[in-house]
């Protein structure tokens, strides 16, 4: 986490009201370099929380030397990756692990992902809440060829180390998709919305949506250099990403109700040319480095 001031205390606090059996989990916090009050809101929890913890803090050195301080560190089967803005259902942790003990071959679980209200939400948020809804039913039950994002998700310690955990030379995001990649490649599955629920806190302003997904494209470039195929554009492509997004909006309308859904295949082309942008400067600034490949 780095500067989670504002969210730190519910996301300890689910943590610590989860069903299963405390004596059988760790927390380990790993506080990249805040600025604010975060650390030492870390500290006064710390002591309230009946189970093993662990707490490391270091200089800004970005999110795969950070999470890979976690992967040293943990001693359990598996690890349930909870960013500073995350709030997990009481018995996320429980169904998390019962699914990994039936999946044997499963590498990376991730639950079903929901908006921390979902009334009275604003139309940006709502539409990045909806397009998750959307995926959780079309992924619902199976083997994904997606890759997720740490952010509640579930990765076995022995799919991770098989893999050599995270790389902390990539910048800005991608060090998720790119451990997802390999750790897929290497054989394992990876099955996303599963029964947990985890909360979220979306973005809600265009510009701090824009922020988000240029960062992620910023990342995917060094991602895209170093794993050939990982990166097929022809599905980052506008119209793809409009057609994407109205598949999605039909999908959620018939849970929803909501004509608002229909926004979605214009939010989709909106994030995709965000993500080109960020891909594309990352390029400009990187591309004495690489040879740009697909």
């Amino acid at each position: 986490m780095r500067n989670c001031q504002d969210t730190i205390i519910m996301t300890i606090e689910s943590v610590m009201a989860q069903d299963y059996p405390h004596k059988l989990m760790e927390v380990i916090f790993v506080d990249d370099g805040s600025e604010d009050n975060t650390l030492s809101i870390i500290k006064e929890y710390a002591s309230k929380i009946d189970m093993k913890v662990k707490i490391f803090h270091h200089e800004w050195k970005g999110l795969g030397y950070s999470r890979n301080v976690v992967v040293q560190n943990a001693s359990g089967k598996y690890i349930v990756w909870v960013d500073g803005d995350i709030v997990l259902s009481k018995d996320y942790v429980r169904k998390q692990v019962e699914y990994m003990e039936k999946h044997p071959n499963v590498g990376i679980t991730q639950g079903k992902c929901w908006l921390f209200l979902f009334k009275n939400e604003t139309l940006i948020p709502f539409l990045e809440q909806v397009s998750f809804l959307a995926y959780d039913i079309i992924n619902y039950g199976k083997a994904s060829e997606k890759l997720p994002g740490t952010a509640g998700s579930t990765y076995r310690y022995e799919a991770l180390i098989d893999v050599g955990g995270f790389d902390d030379s990539i910048k800005g995001a991608g060090e998720d998709m790119d451990v997802a990649y390999r750790i897929r490649k290497k054989g394992w599955q990876i099955h996303l919305a599963t029964d947990g629920v985890f909360y979220a806190k979306r973005k809600e302003t265009w510009s701090s949506l824009w922020r988000q997904y240029f960062w992620h494209g910023y990342g995917f470039y060094h991602v895209s250099q170093k794993n050939k195929g990982i990166f097929k554009p022809q599905f980052m492509l506008p119209l793809v990403s409009f057609l994407s997004g109205l598949k999605c909006a039909c999908v959620s309308f018939k849970v929803t109700y909501k004509l608002r859904v229909f926004f979605l295949p214009i939010f989709f082309v909106f994030k995709t040319c965000a993500w080109w942008a960020g891909f594309m400067a990352s390029y400009t600034t990187n591309s004495h480095k690489h040879v740009l490949r697909w």
